[in-house]
This record gives structure tokens, C-alpha cells and sequence, in this order.
């Protein structure tokens, strides 16, 4: 039995990948989900699309950003480390299995309080490759 999309995606993540779908003409396609659909993986590049400033009662103020991959699919996160402006060009981090985003430029530190961040922005092993050839690979 094919795993869920849920389970690809939550195995590349403990990797610290992003895989996302790719329909049979190649486009990407997020979220994930079942189908005849090939598997690829982020370089974690993108730009910020919308963004937004949450404030519940009690609770520090959270960002909730719309960020466009440079793959060209959008996700919903959090930009960390910082505000977000829309038009900010941003790379992969992680808050455990979590994807989050840093801006471009902005220390590692700045992925604010959250240490076990692992950030994407060495190229991975599969970029400069075609999403084909990298859907063989997930």
C-alpha cells in the first residue's frame, strides 16, 4: 500500500526537506495528496507573498505568512527571526518537523528562539536538476 501524502511529507521533513507533488505536466501541486502524482523536493527559496500579525490575548504576537516557492507552489508559515514584509525573499528553517521561513540575509540567530532550527539554505542534493529527475529521487 502507497504511504499517505501526510507520511511522505512528515519523512522528508525529519530529513529537513520540503517535498511537494508534481501533477503529470510537471506543475507543482501543494498541498499533497493522493493521486498519480510524482514527488519532488524545495530548495527552500522563496518570496513572501501576504502576511499577517496574529495577537491573541495573553500570547506574544505570531506571523502567518503566504510564501511563494520558487518552485511555484505557495505554503503557509511562519516567517521567524523578524517581521515579514510582503515582497521579502525568504529560505527554508525548521522548528523540528515544522517548516518555517527566515529572511534572506537575516544570521541563523535570528531564527528567534527556536535552537533545534535547521536552516535550507545550502543547496540540496537535488538542485540544479529537473523536478523530473528529482521526483525519481523522493
Amino acid at each position: 500500500m502507497e504511504p499517505s501524502p501526510a507520511a511522505v511529507v512528515a519523512a522528508h521533513a525529519a530529513r529537513g526537506e520540503l517535498a511537494y507533488q508534481l501533477d503529470e505536466r510537471l506543475r507543482p501541486q501543494w498541498p499533497p495528496r493522493f493521486g498519480p502524482f510524482a514527488w519532488a523536493v524545495s530548495a527552500g527559496a522563496g518570496t513572501v507573498y501576504a502576511t499577517t500579525t496574529v495577537r491573541r490575548r495573553g500570547e506574544e504576537p505570531a506571523d502567518v505568512s503566504l510564501v511563494d516557492l520558487d518552485e511555484g507552489f505557495r505554503i503557509m508559515s511562519r516567517v521567524v527571526g523578524g517581521s515579514a514584509a510582503i515582497g521579502t525573499r525568504v529560505r527554508l528553517a525548521w522548528e523540528g518537523d515544522v517548516p518555517v521561513f527566515v529572511a534572506e540575509g537575516a544570521p541563523a540567530s535570528l531564527a528567534g528562539d527556536v535552537p533545534a532550527a535547521r536552516e535550507s539554505d545550502a543547496p540540496s542534493a537535488h538542485a540544479g536538476r529537473s523536478p523530473a529527475a528529482r521526483a525519481g529521487d523522493v
